[in-house]
């Protein structure tokens, strides 16, 4: 692996002794040329995390290494300051020169090299980006996402081993922000760059990461693809944080003999809308006490049926287009999500006939029900 962080913590000077550590324990891993994406609730460790691999945090404990050189390592003392690790930032505003021309942003890192090096560098990270015709611009004199862009230029231009991006689209409206998403994802792979995000936005997360990783009280929930933490939630933070659901009682019951046909034992998980029969990467029943569980449901789990038993009353709607998010209440008062297409247009307080379409049934221990 490329970037390795092994058992890393921060805990900042300053704070009761008591208190958390802004980032506990935390191990992962990025291929060199992968984008990584970090994302949680805020408060949840991200920036900490990324500040400490850049080198302007200081770790409590655990290692930091990139490309098999050991960056940071608390147990042996060993702290190598920001600007010799030949990382580049992108912060969430730009922080471009406003007196400087487009070029001259990009090229202000690059003393190193030649005037005539320099304009070759700019020249090219510059077109990688789509702006090579705004080189001699000044930043005010371009949208938010181009200067977003140009920001990426100028982190791109010294050739860092790892690039790292802390909101970086946070200041700019959510279509721009979507699109750009993939924009840059585009650029990055073209550049071949290794690259760690941090972000509250999953549609971002989705649109750039192939690795995401959910972070929640400074801890690594899980680091996976997209299909992975939306399917297969590895906790139940994971599975409430991600996406729309919810997470109904459930029973999961053991199938033998005549009931399988012959086949060998499986099991059904027995909900209030019916029962679950595809549950190959479900836990056996005696996973927990009695079998009973909670499932989680996804909106894309429930399909509005007009000829099923199971029927519901819609509390809210939220338009989106093609599709309505209903928020539904069964007649035992569960609640449950689904998503419907949008010529399906019921009215709150209408009943709707509703059916369970799961293909990936994720089960966890029972909770207690909460007081309304």
């Amino acid at each position: 692996m490329f970037l390795q962080l092994e058992d890393v913590s921060v805990r900042y000077r300053g704070g009761a002794a008591s208190a958390p550590p802004a980032v506990d324990h935390l191990n992962l891993s990025l291929k060199a040329g992968d984008l990584g994406v970090l994302i949680g609730p805020s408060g949840c460790g991200k920036t900490s995390l990324l500040r400490a691999i850049a080198g302007l945090e200081r770790p409590t404990s655990g290692r930091i290494t990139i490309g098999g050189e050991t960056l940071c390592d608390a147990a042996q003392g060993l702290h190598r300051p920001a600007e010799q690790r030949q990382i580049g930032m992108v912060f969430q505003d730009y922080a471009l020169f406003p007196h400087l021309s487009i070029e001259a942003n990009v090229g202000f890192g690059l003393s190193g090299l030649s005037r005539a090096e320099r304009r070759e560098r700019c020249a090219q990270v510059l077109e990688l980006v789509g702006l090579s015709h705004a080189s001699a611009r000044l930043p005010h004199q371009l949208s938010g996402g181009q200067q977003q862009r140009v920001a990426l230029a100028r982190a791109l231009a010294p050739k860092p081993r790892l690039l790292l991006l802390d909101e970086p689209f946070s200041s700019l409206d959510v279509d721009l922000r979507e699109r750009l998403a993939h924009e840059v994802r585009a650029i990055l792979k073209a550049a071949g760059s290794t690259a760690l995000f941090v972000t509250h936005d999953q549609l971002e997360a989705f649109a750039v990461g192939d690795r995401i990783g959910v972070m929640h009280h400074g801890r690594l929930e899980q680091w996976d693809d997209a299909y992975a933490l939306y399917h297969r939630p590895a906790s139940r933070f994971v599975a409430d944080f991600i996406g729309h659901g919810v997470f109904a009682p459930a029973r999961i019951v053991g199938l033998c003999g005549a009931e399988t046909g012959g086949d060998p034992c499986t099991a059904r998980v027995e909900t209030p809308l019916g029962d679950l029969m595809d549950v190959s990467e479900c836990p056996l029943p005696d996973a927990y006490p009695g079998g009973e569980c909670d499932v989680l449901l996804r909106a894309d789990d429930i399909v509005h049926d007009d000829d099923s038993p199971v029927k519901a009353r819609i509390e809210r709607k939220s338009f989106r287009g093609s599709e309505f998010l209903y928020a539904l209440r069964l007649a035992n008062g569960l609640k449950v999500l689904a998503h419907v297409p949008s010529h399906h247009d019921h009215q709150v307080g209408e009943w709707i006939g509703i059916r369970p379409q799961v293909d990936h049934v994720v089960t966890f221990p029972r909770e207690p029900v909460r007081a309304a």
